[in-house]
């Protein structure tokens, strides 16, 4: 059975392309900082038969990734599709937002540890395994300014700088995996999850993330609502 991990996973998105994976098929691993938490979606996962399991990694901390990412492959075997969509939906020590004029490299560095760092980290845990292999999916998620900050409230400019420089390293990544059999693969969100409309809720965005997957098509694949 092949498996997805996704790191960032919380009660939203990260839900949703669970139960879109796994009633297609996949076991799913779950990262995220909060293990009760996790165990709580994995448990939610199980009741709707798909096999989960939490493990809890800071994306800050770059050897705990590693060390989740060791502990999944320990339990299921190689990594098939790594999603990493981290979202700080409450205060991250040391994160912090700020407009492009407050911008300074102390304010801007944890968003860059927390975006850009995380993914590389991630990443380069799977890759190996899955260029020897010759298939794999990376799927990396950020939000719309990191295509186009400016439609963004001037407090996002730490947040689009950071996603900027992943956005383009994915897009980098993609070319280089040309022919290799792994697909990787930018989702920029140009909607606020759940914000009205089906269009905006989870499980229809993650049915995205599964179309991307399966259709490897192209480097970039905005979703905004309708």
């Amino acid at each position: 059975m092949p498996t997805i991990a996704i790191v960032g996973a919380g009660s939203g998105l990260g839900l949703s392309i669970a139960k879109e994976f796994g009633r297609n098929g996949h076991s799913v691993a779950l990262v995220a900082r909060n293990q009760e938490r996790l165990d709580d979606l994995a448990g939610r996962l199980g009741e709707l038969g798909v096999d989960a399991a939490g493990f809890a990694a800071d994306v800050m901390d770059r050897p705990s990734i590693e060390a989740a990412i060791a502990r999944i492959e320990d339990r299921y075997g190689p990594i098939d599709v790594l999603e990493y969509s981290p979202a700080p939906h409450e205060p991250v020590p040391g994160l912090t937002m700020a407009a492009p004029l407050d911008v300074t490299v102390d304010n801007v560095q944890p968003q860059v540890d927390f975006y850009l760092y995380g993914a590389l980290t991630a990443a380069r845990q799977v890759l190996p395994g899955m260029i020897e292999r010759g298939t794999g999916t990376l799927l990396v998620t950020t939000g719309a300014s990191s295509v186009d900050p400016r439609p963004a409230p001037p407090e996002f400019a730490t947040v689009a700088i950071a996603t900027a420089a992943l956005r383009s390293w994915v897009l980098a990544l993609h070319r280089t995996l040309e022919g290799t059999g792994v697909y990787a693969a930018h989702v920029p969100l140009a909607v606020w999850i759940g914000s009205g409309g089906p269009d905006t809720e989870a499980d229809t965005i993650a049915r995205h993330y599964w179309d991307v997957h399966t259709r490897r098509d192209g480097a970039e694949h905005p979703y905004a609502a309708a």
